[in-house]
């Protein structure tokens, strides 16, 4: 892969210029865990760089059916490297579980940022969460899934549903000890490869719509040792290769319930809270090595007579990766903290656990938007080169593709936003965090980001339920924004006063970068690390 990247075997820690300013602010013991961010820097920039790429283009997961003897098997069959790399990587998991910190493993998701590697940890993550919150009998199962002895899944689509969970189908029987599920799951990320998901099902008698939806644990093997449910076929899809998904069929399949039946949407809530801050780090980190490859290319590339670096307008692209990619890390690391705050609290939740939830929301959105501009951004930059799959870039914009789609498109999150806005009361901690702080800071873009905070809030209280709705994408995008100037100006150094300066007047004030950003080398490269 050396001949196909710029990016490629070179230390991804070593070349972030904001993730130690923000983890600075938001983790205050990270300094002791730098060793490790090192070494894991090295991994995400050298072997699971180059095991991503072959998976996608050499070695995608295949469905092995039956075994020498006749016998349903359904498990996928893996690149012997990719299997390697997953029991790697289930230690970015443990830190939580662990008396550790969210922060560590979402740092870990950045610098990885591939979405199907990335995909098979997180939703590896929300099986042991549901079971470290609500089925701690099933201990043991939790500790196989952290030491990367199995792997877990959430399997909650179905094909009349999508995202409307209130329309899932299939059925939970009670029968003695355990559960029997009848049904099927459309789009079912793990086929083949999980050992233990966790799966919405209706239990028998329950009410229509999402509050009569719960949510069991699936293993693999029921008791006796059997195939406990089948997969139909695995998905081609245009990119997350690494993680096999499919079409899994539930037929009399044993499942333990997790929790309160009465709560099971709670709980499936709360894994997508998880599941959507990974989505947001990794969309910011494939954002990040679409700026790595573009920036190392535009320091090697000549074009009429000097190097693409020189010339303004690559500048100015340059400026707008390192803009979005600093602002959209100040935002999801908020969201991180306000996560590590409220994860351990159940139904009925707090205030806080509601306003960690809109930070995921605005997070999510925005951050998917960004990751997809960016990597295209980046593939521009390469030129006609950049289109050709012989180049890493060409991947990482394929991959970007799904952020904005998985664990609810931006339609459901602005939905969601309006929900916790107002429903839930997370307007009043979310003014009252950022429009004292954006008022102290006193610039003019700093002013600029309050209004527009402030005058958003009000025009949806405003409104009806249906012109909400209608300017619900428009208005979660300038909270964000404006959140993330305020979150900028917090990291403390110029360099990210400069960023939040631009950051407001390109996204609040729908200005164009303005030129002096051209002549700052510290805004728009790598000023001060290792290249």
């Amino acid at each position: 892969m050396e001949h196909q990247s710029y990016a490629y075997g070179k230390n991804h820690w070593t070349l972030e210029p904001d993730l130690p300013h923000v983890l600075s602010r938001f983790w205050k013991g990270w300094r002791a865990h730098e060793t490790e961010l090192q070494r894991f820097g090295a991994l995400a920039g050298g072997e699971a760089y180059r095991v991503a790429d072959h998976v996608d283009k050499e070695a995608r997961p295949v469905l092995v059916m039956h075994d020498l003897n006749g016998n349903r098997i359904d498990r996928v069959r893996l690149s012997p490297a990719q299997e390697s790399l997953n029991r790697q990587l289930a230690a970015i998991n443990r830190a939580p579980y662990q008396g550790g910190s969210w922060h560590q493993h979402f740092a870990q998701g950045f610098l990885l940022a591939d979405p199907g590697l990335y995909c098979i940890q997180t939703i590896t993550n929300a099986t042991v969460y549901a079971i470290h919150k609500y089925a701690p009998q099933f201990a043991a199962w939790k500790e196989d899934l952290l030491n990367g002895q199995a792997f877990g899944a959430t399997w909650m689509t179905e094909v009349q549903g999508g995202s409307d969970l209130g329309a899932n189908r299939v059925r939970a029987v009670p029968d003695g000890a355990v559960w029997r599920l009848y049904g099927d799951k459309y789009f079912s990320s793990g086929a083949g490869l999980t050992d233990y998901a966790i799966v919405s099902a209706r239990p028998q008698g329950a009410p229509p719509g999402p509050k009569g939806v719960a949510l069991f644990l699936v293993p693999r093997l029921n008791r006796q040792g059997e195939l406990n449910y089948r997969v139909r076929r695995l998905k081609d899809k245009l990119a997350t290769r690494a993680v096999p998904s499919g079409e899994v069929d539930f037929d009399h399949t044993e499942a333990h319930l997790i929790g309160k039946a009465e709560e099971g949407i709670y709980y499936i809530l709360e894994t997508l809270t998880l599941s959507r801050l990974a989505n947001a780090v990794g969309a910011l980190g494939l954002a990040r090595k679409a700026q790595l490859e573009a920036l190392l290319r535009a320091q090697h590339r000549t074009a009429f007579g000097k190097k693409l670096e020189e010339h303004p307008l690559i500048r100015r692209d340059l400026t707008d990766l390192s803009v979005r990619i600093a602002g959209g890390l100040a935002l999801t690391f908020r969201a991180v903290a306000a996560w590590e705050e409220a994860w351990t609290e159940t139904p009925p939740y707090s205030p806080r656990y509601h306003y960690a939830r809109l930070l995921a929301h605005l997070a999510k959105a925005r951050t998917a938007e960004h990751g997809t501009y960016c990597t295209q951004l980046g593939m521009e930059l390469f030129g006609g080169v950049g289109f050709v799959e012989d180049f890493a870039i060409a991947r990482l914009a394929r991959e970007a593709l799904i952020t904005p789609i998985w664990e609810g498109p931006a339609n459901v999150q602005a939905l969601d936003t309006l929900e916790v806005l107002f429903r839930k009361g997370a307007a009043e901690p979310f003014a009252e965090e950022f429009l004292p702080r954006l008022e102290a800071i006193g610039s003019e873009e700093a002013r600029l980001a309050h209004s527009a905070l402030q005058g958003t809030l009000a025009r949806l209280q405003n409104l009806s339920p249906e012109e909400a709705q209608w300017q619900a994408k428009d208005a979660l995008r300038t909270l964000a924004d404006a959140a993330t100037v305020a979150l900028l100006y917090d990291l403390g150094s110029e360099r990210h006063d400069r960023l939040a300066a631009l950051y407001a007047r390109h996204f609040l004030q729908k200005e164009e970068y303005p030129a002096w950003a051209m002549r700052e080398k510290e805004v728009w490269g790598l000023v001060g690390v290792a290249v």
